[in-house]
């Protein structure tokens, strides 16, 4: 069966997709999907393994190829000097053919975390890792330095990781605010598909731990930075809009999203837990509280947040989301006024 050239595009694209999340017996799976015979997809499978983009495990069983492109530089290398050099030399010619949003949003990307190892890291190695399939493109930019958790916990006192989980997912946060905004780690984040910083033997993430990641770190204990960056090569993201729900008319970074989730290992229950949540949100206009995957909150922690910062910082907008049932009975416990905003916003 002929397909126009349209239709082929699509059943291609689902089958690689489909590849690509490891679905087992592939060719029966997209013939009952697209209602075509298994002797046309497997023409198509055979016609990507011959382009080079799949390799057959087994039976029914099928893997992208990706590229790798590995690169090392030190302190002696005029490239470590600047961000753009790298950029330009590495990663670059390896996306031209990208649609420009995905570009955009590279520059960005690779830029923040190559100066971040530049100026931060006090390392004397960086290694880039590039792995390209025909679905995405994945960077792993290591480091040698004294660690991004550390460094953090020792210029401002944190306590625990968890401190500085939730300072990072604010935004705002760097070490030389002389030089540097603190926006490049909290504005990456939520540019790329995948990401995640290793260090110290700790993962900070947007989403909780994917233990599929474990394989992207160095066995034994790790000296520096890891950071995980992947992005889908046809990403419909644009940079802009990412910004534009973040800073206000005149570019000022002026909201922040904090996922609870990603901060605190267990169901938040102390005002201490609330307090160090809250500390740095008067920077902000407007906080976004997601609380997906929190199926509890404690009385103390919740008070302290929607009732006694809220009345200290009434000129800030709290906005809790993604609130379970339980979580809402005890907003509706301690603040019964801001509990009733949520629901009929739902």
């Amino acid at each position: 069966m002929r397909f126009t050239k349209e239709k082929k595009e699509i059943i291609l694209s689902y089958l690689l997709e489909k590849i690509a999340e490891g679905k087992e017996d592939i060719p029966h799976h997209v013939a009952e999907e697209f209602g075509i015979n298994l002797n046309t997809v497997h023409l198509y499978i055979t016609e990507l393994i011959g382009q080079g983009k799949i390799k057959r495990v087994k039976r029914g069983e099928y893997q992208l190829i990706s590229d790798r492109h590995e690169f090392h530089f030190t302190r002696d290398d005029e490239a470590m000097d600047d961000d753009q050099i790298i950029l330009g030399e590495e990663l670059a010619p390896l996306i031209d053919d990208y649609p420009e949003n995905v570009c955009g949003i590279w520059d960005y990307a690779f830029s923040e975390m190559v100066n971040n190892v530049i100026d931060h890291s006090e390392a004397e190695n960086m290694y880039i890792t590039i792995l390209q399939n025909v679905k995405e493109t994945t960077v792993i930019i290591r480091d040698d330095g004294i660690g991004l958790f550390h460094k953090l916990k020792e210029h401002y006192g944190f306590r625990s990781f968890s401190d500085i989980a939730a300072e990072l997912a604010k935004g705002k946060l760097t070490t030389d605010d002389q030089n540097h905004s603190g926006e490049g780690l909290f504005f990456t984040s939520r540019l790329m598909d995948t990401f995640f910083v290793y260090s110290d033997g700790h993962f900070y993430s947007r989403d909780k731990y994917d233990t599929e990641w474990e394989s992207y770190v160095p066995k034994g204990e790790m000296k520096g930075t890891l950071v995980f960056l992947s992005l889908a090569n046809d990403s419909k993201r644009e940079a802009k809009e990412v910004f534009d729900s973040f800073t206000d008319e005149d570019g000022g970074f002026q909201k922040t999203e904090i996922r609870l989730a990603s901060v605190f290992e267990k169901a938040p229950v102390s005002r201490s837990q609330a307090k160090r949540l809250c500390n740095r949100l008067d920077e902000f206009e407007e906080a976004v509280l997601d609380f997906s995957d929190v199926s509890w909150a404690g009385q103390g922690f919740m008070h302290q947040i929607f009732v006694v910062f809220h009345n200290q910082h009434p000129e800030i907008r709290l906005i809790p989301v993604n609130m379970q049932p339980d979580v809402l009975v005890m907003l509706r416990h301690v603040n019964p006024e801001f509990a009733k905003e949520v629901s009929e916003k739902k």
